[in-house]
This record gives structure tokens, C-alpha cells and sequence, in this order.
């Protein structure tokens, strides 16, 4: 897979492009919106890792140019973690948002978890017996249809395609509800009670992250 690497600081883009190395990603670099934008003209990327706050063209004008281009996947990173900011790259169809200074691994967590919603889109998420069958929009657990509303269905799939990943409430209810939600955390965690139960043993693999909000955690691999 092939990504770009988006920054205006060398430093910051040096040390993205040698962790998505070790993962065996191929990775292109652009200092700027524009040079991004001509790099996009030029190849195929699998995802985009984009500056906000860069001279010449910033974050938002190079993603709502890209857009016009080409679909691809696009996280966002800045030094500015106001709501606001967030909602403006949700609006423009960003698909995960990181706030500078970042741990370099949760970065590449977050990457391998767009590149995977993507390599598994209408496609089953298998874990145990516990499975998730995005065409037939139905979860099975030992081959028994689980009666989740349309709500539960989008959070345990958001929860299985970032699994591993701490999620915050603001997260889930940006990604799951919408950017443009009204409700608050409590929303969230009524939603969790009730998936929890429905998926009986499976539910105990949603953690709560204590400050934070709760991750997914099932050991082994999508099959």
C-alpha cells in the first residue's frame, strides 16, 4: 500500500514515513498542499497523512482539492485540538483526525485501521464465533442472528474495525452518530450497556478505558 505523507516540518514527516516503513507501507512525501496535489495527480494512494497548518495551501483547501480528484482515505493532524477544527475535516470527509504531539505507534494504529475498513469493506469480521456480515448488515454469534438496532450495528463495527484502539466518546459519536450530533457522552455509554449485553460473553471484550472512553480488544486477527 502505497501512502502520502503531508507536513511542512521535515522532522515530523521523517519519523511518520520510518514507522510506516517498518510496516512494510510504501510512502511518498509533499511539504505542501500543492505538491501534494500534484503528486495525487500523478499516482495512486492508499491513504493520505495531511497537515492542517501549512504555508501556501493549508490542510482543508488540499483535502477539498484532493476530493475533487481522486476518493482516498485522508487522517489529519495538527497542532490545534479545538472542536471546531475537528469538524471542519469531518465536513470535508476526513476519515480519522490525531492531534500533534501524537505517539507515532497509535499513528500507525490508526492507519492500518483505515487501510483495513477499506481492504474489508463489505466483507465479514470474524472473531471467534462472533461474526459480523457487512453485506447480509447481520451479527451472528455460534451461527444465532443477534438482534442489534441500526445504532449498536454501526458501534460494534466501528469497535471491531478499530480493534485494539482507545476510542473516545467524541470520537464515537463523530464517527458512528455524526459530526453534526447533538447528544452527549451519555449517549455513548447507554449504547455500550445495552451492546454489551445483546452480544453476551462478547460483550466483555468492549473495555472501558478509564478517562478516555473504551476499546475493542479481542486478541486475535480478522479473519
Amino acid at each position: 500500500m502505497r501512502i502520502l505523507v503531508v507536513d511542512d516540518e521535515e522532522l515530523i514527516r521523517n519519523v511518520v514515513k520510518e514507522y510506516l516503513l517498518q510496516e512494510n507501507y510504501e510512502v511518498e512525501e509533499a511539504c505542501n498542499g500543492i505538491e501534494a496535489i500534484e503528486k495525487v495527480k500523478k499516482m495512486d494512494f492508499d491513504l493520505i497523512v495531511l497537515d492542517i497548518m501549512m504555508p501556501k495551501k493549508d490542510g482543508y483547501q488540499t483535502v477539498r482539492e484532493i476530493k475533487e480528484i481522486k476518493d482516498i482515505p485522508v487522517l489529519m493532524l495538527s497542532a490545534r485540538s479545538d472542536e471546531f477544527d475537528k469538524l471542519i475535516g469531518f465536513d470535508l470527509g476526513i476519515d480519522d483526525y490525531v492531534t500533534k504531539p501524537f505517539s507515532p505507534k497509535e499513528l500507525v494504529a490508526r492507519v492500518k485501521a483505515i487501510t483495513k475498513r477499506k481492504e474489508k469493506n463489505n466483507a465479514q469480521f470474524v472473531f471467534g464465533s462472533l461474526v459480523l456480515d457487512d453485506v447480509a448488515h447481520l451479527v451472528m454469534i455460534d451461527q444465532k442472528s443477534i438482534p442489534l438496532t441500526p445504532k449498536e450495528y454501526d458501534l460494534l463495527k466501528y469497535f471491531i474495525a478499530n480493534n485494539h484502539i482507545a476510542l473516545s466518546r467524541e470520537q464515537l459519536l463523530t464517527n458512528v452518530w455524526g459530526y453534526d450530533f447533538f447528544g452527549d457522552d451519555r449517549t455513548v455509554d447507554t449504547h455500550v450497556k445495552t451492546l454489551r449485553h445483546q452480544l453476551g460473553r462478547y460483550g466483555d471484550y468492549i473495555k472501558t478505558i478509564r478517562k478516555v472512553g473504551y476499546k475493542f480488544d479481542y486478541d486475535e486477527e480478522i479473519k
